[in-house]
């Protein structure tokens, strides 16, 4: 429903299924799953960006359960495996002309591509990937500028920290919003809303990013909290 309202989706619009036959990443050290973006979505580097879990399914990625390991790590026990991969992704974000995210199964030494789309980004990476295009002559100059959402501008006139400045740092998490932020941290949705609507500065942390978080949702139930708003 969040997610429906962020993005001006109607409620009475159906949700499409695709049926397709299912591949195993679970079958041994030849087989996995990982999640990638032909481009670094938070910096706009042209690299491949992404993770991998050998001898994992697709939700093992995003359970939280394991931590995955960087693509280097599939380079490093399937070479073979990797280049097709690099080779497709390049393919598919040719043929889409924008960064692609990608989502991969390697079952027993065999590559299956599950999915691809267009890749969120940060404000910085849009501008940078933008330019990028142009160079490269994938698009044009107006459509470079049409991509550029005024919400990637908004963040990237946010002040944020200076990243030569000199900090003490007491912990790390995963921004949900950009810029930098000063308040009183907030572990309950209902509890920052009602304080923000009385003008209060605070920040609200939870156990990871979700779309909960833009309204009043019930408080995480892990007790380590790492991602703020």
């Amino acid at each position: 429903m969040d997610y429906r309202r962020l993005n001006k989706i109607p409620d009475d619009l159906g949700t499409a299924v695709n049926v397709v036959a299912m591949v195993f990443g679970n079958m041994g050290e030849d087989s996995g799953t990982g999640v990638a973006f032909t481009r670094n979505p938070a910096t706009g580097e042209p690299v491949l960006f992404g993770e991998y879990l050998p001898n994992a399914q697709g939700e093992d990625v995003v359970a939280g359960i394991r931590t995955p390991e960087k693509l280097d790590a599939l380079r490093e026990r399937m070479p073979a495996v990797y280049e097709q991969f690099r080779e497709v992704a390049a393919r598919l974000e040719r043929h889409y002309r924008d960064v692609q995210d990608l989502e991969f199964t390697i079952e027993r030494g065999k590559l299956w591509m599950l999915q691809t789309r267009n890749a969120k980004r940060t404000g910085a990476a849009a501008v940078r990937i933008a330019v990028d295009l142009v160079k490269e002559g994938i698009i044009s100059r107006e459509e470079a500028i049409l991509r550029v959402e005024p919400y990637h501008l908004d963040q990237l006139l946010h002040p944020m920290v200076d990243p030569k400045a000199e900090t003490t740092v007491l912990g790390k998490g995963l921004p949900a919003s950009p810029g930098a932020a000063a308040g009183a941290v907030v572990f309950d949705p209902d509890v920052a809303e009602k304080r923000a609507q009385g003008g209060e500065r605070v920040i609200l942390i939870r156990t990871e990013t979700s779309p909960k978080t833009s309204t009043a949702w019930s408080p995480p139930k892990a007790s380590s909290r790492r991602a703020a708003v």
